[in-house]
């Protein structure tokens, strides 16, 4: 015998055009995204795609945030279509600037990290550098600090191969969830957190051994130091 019937309902996307707006000199194409939720009613954004691909802008579609709920698809577009010029523009408006606020996050946020790796990066060379080249016994103490230079460099070297996105992901998930705000007091804890995660998982070699190839090579070093 057949099974029961499965009347649930599948989760899937529709779209469908709602015409075409004009926006700071730009004609954007208009469309209703619908489609069932995990609580069983239907759910609505508005999509924005702009129309011609010869714009200089970066940003060529972009989407609100779910803006209907509702218990059909009818009443949704019914809705939707109601929705007057003027808001259509604030809602474009509003979607284009969440969504370049979320890229310059991104971008700023692996640029961040990079820009004060490396400063951090060239302090220490810098004070460790001259010292080194010159002393036939190099110092524990300036080996150290060439040692925790090489790291950092090591550090920024892999930050600065990852897509941003894949960055920001990381960073979030390191973080688990809490958001590294650049303005405030707690941006340098957090930073360290995530430096020290990443460093862990980095096949970077211990002291010893790389306090014995560094003495082995060291104008090589030194002018891989000088060149970064």
């Amino acid at each position: 015998m057949p099974g029961p019937t499965n009347h649930r309902l599948f989760d899937h996307r529709r779209e469908r055009s709602l015409g075409f707006l004009e926006w700071e000199n730009e004609s954007w194409s208009c469309f209703l995204v619908s489609f069932i939720g995990n609580d069983q009613n239907w759910h609505g954004r508005i999509k924005f795609r702009l129309s011609r691909n010869a714009s200089s802008r970066q940003l060529t579609s972009v989407e609100t945030a779910n803006i209907f709920i509702e218990s059909s698809e009818s009443e949704i577009d019914a809705k939707a279509r109601g929705l007057g010029r003027p808001l259509l523009r604030s809602l474009l408006s509003s979607a284009i600037h969440k969504k370049q606020a979320a890229e310059e996050r991104t971008t700023g946020l692996k640029r961040w990290f990079e820009n004060n790796l490396n400063k951090e990066s060239e302090n220490i060379s810098n004070t460790a550098g001259e010292y080194l080249k010159n002393a036939a016994d190099p110092d524990s103490f300036q080996l150290q600090s060439l040692y925790s230079s090489y790291k950092v460099d090591q550090l920024c070297h892999f930050i600065s191969l990852m897509d941003p996105k894949a960055f920001e992901k990381t960073v979030d998930h390191i973080l688990k969830g809490q958001k590294l705000d650049f303005k405030s007091d707690d941006q340098f804890q957090l930073s360290l957190i995530v430096l020290e995660y990443i460093e862990i998982r980095l096949p970077i070699p211990p002291y010893s051994v790389w306090k014995e190839d560094f003495l082995s090579n060291r104008e090589e070093y030194l002018r891989y130091s000088r060149a970064r």
